[in-house]
């Protein structure tokens, strides 16, 4: 499923973080260390492993959450197209630090001893995207699979399912504070959602990722002023565009390659 041209163009930002997790996590996963990397209770509050709060953000645990976060992370570039590289990675670093904090939160109120350890991965940035994808995202197709119906939004929610699911307690907690994160986000929390960075600092980005991507800095926004992620103002437009590249996870087509009979009238 691509939310637009295929590829990274116009997402620096979120190409520079996904080649950043794909890395570290294999590398991690070949010395049998990515077990190790999520937050725990005693990591945090008894050991003072601080540096798992940063390396438990961007390490899958598992080759399968590894596949299906790196596909969530690459079909929600399409909010760094709209809103802009500088804005998205506000949104990114307010994500990820919010949704850690909650997770610290939870394991100081919960203290469970069958909880040994978090799931680690960006399931507070993959799960806080989840917000504006359900407000923002339009339907653009339904189609009816023995007899059950479908829209092109459906298999999006059943990868977040199946990731959000993966370790159950362990992967449910992160997940659920991403959700939150993405909340405060929408909310507009101390006007965050109007927040750049400084000139100085997107020039530097700016030079960054242009080592990991050939697309330059995009500071351009197409969604509203205030920064939401995103507005889509032409909204059937918008489907129409996506509809047509909107592929099916368990057939490897697209739902535009469907037969109109089913695309409309269901099976």
């Amino acid at each position: 499923m691509n939310g637009g041209p295929s590829g990274f163009h116009n997402a620096p930002a979120t190409k520079t973080f996904v080649i950043a997790s794909a890395i570290l996590t294999v590398a991690l996963g070949f010395r049998r260390r990515s077990l190790r990397i999520g937050l725990s209770y005693q990591d945090i509050f008894q050991k003072f492993l601080f540096w798992k709060l940063i390396a438990s953000v961007f390490v899958f645990l598992s080759t399968p959450e590894l596949v299906f976060g790196l596909y969530l992370l690459y079909y929600f570039r399409v909010f760094e197209r709209q809103i802009g590289s500088n804005k998205h990675s506000v949104f990114i670093l307010f994500s990820v630090t919010v949704s850690l904090l909650f997770e610290v939160l939870a394991l100081a109120y919960l203290r469970d001893p069958t909880l040994k350890a978090l799931a680690s991965g960006p399931y507070g940035l993959i799960f806080a995207s989840f917000v504006p994808f359900y407000f923002d995202i339009p339907v653009s197709s339904r189609i009816r699979i023995f007899g059950v119906q479908f829209t092109d939004k459906s298999f999006i929610y059943l990868a977040g399912l199946q990731l959000l699911f993966s370790s159950w307690k362990q992967s449910l907690i992160p997940g659920l504070c991403g959700v939150l994160a993405g909340v405060l986000y929408r909310l507009n929390l101390f006007g965050i959602r109007k927040v750049k960075f400084p000139d100085a600092a997107a020039s530097i980005f700016s030079r960054l990722f242009a080592a990991s991507s050939s697309a330059p800095w995009n500071t351009s926004s197409s969604g509203s002023s205030t920064g939401s992620i995103p507005s889509y103002p032409g909204r059937q437009m918008e489907a129409r565009k996506l509809s047509s590249q909107w592929p099916c996870l368990c057939t490897g087509a697209t739902i535009g390659s469907f037969d109109c009979d089913i695309s409309i009238h269901g099976l």
